[in-house]
């Protein structure tokens, strides 16, 4: 399995427009991140987690040649916004993608992008075949994933896992059990938004604290706020298996 990350920052800011702080006016390319997003390639299949406001300055960039089914982690704009721009993938492969998320994003979704499921269809609209998932393992075109609920401030989402590797975004808490489904694993992905208290993300201590309950052998940090710092001062703080992930980064699980 192949995890290319498409974008590793927030909304929250890097860069941020006006901004004049060290990251935000960085020349290194680790510090210019886009909004959170992975693609990942197993089997011959090419899953994308969430379609980021920047999906498609993220395909072009990465030149993914097809989406075979998206993992919705949650509805914030952040993580949906992109998803319009799925219509040229569905004229790439002449079909509908399938889609996959719990029950309150897929309410969001068909609430914000009304026009792609009313009837009748209008020609040219995204096409999106939206599966309701729980807390259950399920399976896509033979691949099985996991579900790892976790909490955003008061917002239960969605990480995943699929083989040894698990990526979780935006959690602020994640509670034992799904704690156990995370154990095992050889690579995980998880946030740390800045090193101060924050309502609704794990700090960059909170993050650690995860990594080193569940002991993967390699962890890599994301939805990374331009409060953390730079690139190259924050990786050099951190233990010998933890890395800043940024964009265009490509990992082999």
């Amino acid at each position: 399995m192949k995890v290319t990350f498409l974008g590793t920052g927030t909304s929250q800011g890097v860069p941020t427009i006006g901004c004049t702080c060290a990251v935000c006016t960085s020349q290194n390319p680790h510090d210019q991140r886009l909004r959170c997003s992975v693609w990942i390639e197993i089997q011959e299949k090419h899953f994308i987690i969430d379609t980021s406001s920047d999906f498609r300055q993220q395909m072009l960039r990465a030149k993914v040649p097809r989406i075979d089914a998206i993992l919705f982690t949650h509805a914030h704009k952040d993580h949906v916004s992109g998803l319009d721009d799925i219509r040229a993938y569905n004229a790439l492969q002449n079909s509908a993608i399938d889609a996959y998320c719990n029950i309150q994003t897929a309410s969001q979704i068909r609430e914000e992008f009304s026009y792609i499921f009313k009837e009748p269809k209008y020609p040219g609209i995204p096409q999106l075949n939206l599966n309701v998932i729980d807390v259950h393992p399920f399976t896509v075109q033979g691949i099985e994933i996991v579900p790892i609920e976790v909490m955003h401030y008061k917002l239960a989402i969605f990480g995943y896992r699929i083989g040894n590797f698990t990526y979780i975004t935006d959690a602020s808490y994640i509670r034992d059990e799904m704690k156990a489904r995370i154990k095992g694993s050889e690579i995980l992905v998880i946030n740390a938004l800045r090193k101060e208290k924050h309502i609704s993300h794990f700090t960059l201590s909170e993050a650690l604290s995860v990594i080193e309950e569940v002991k993967p052998r390699k962890a890599y940090l994301t939805h990374i706020s331009h409060q953390l710092g730079l690139y190259e001062v924050v990786s050099k703080e951190l233990p010998a298996n933890v890395f800043l992930a940024y964009d265009g980064l490509t990992i082999t699980v």
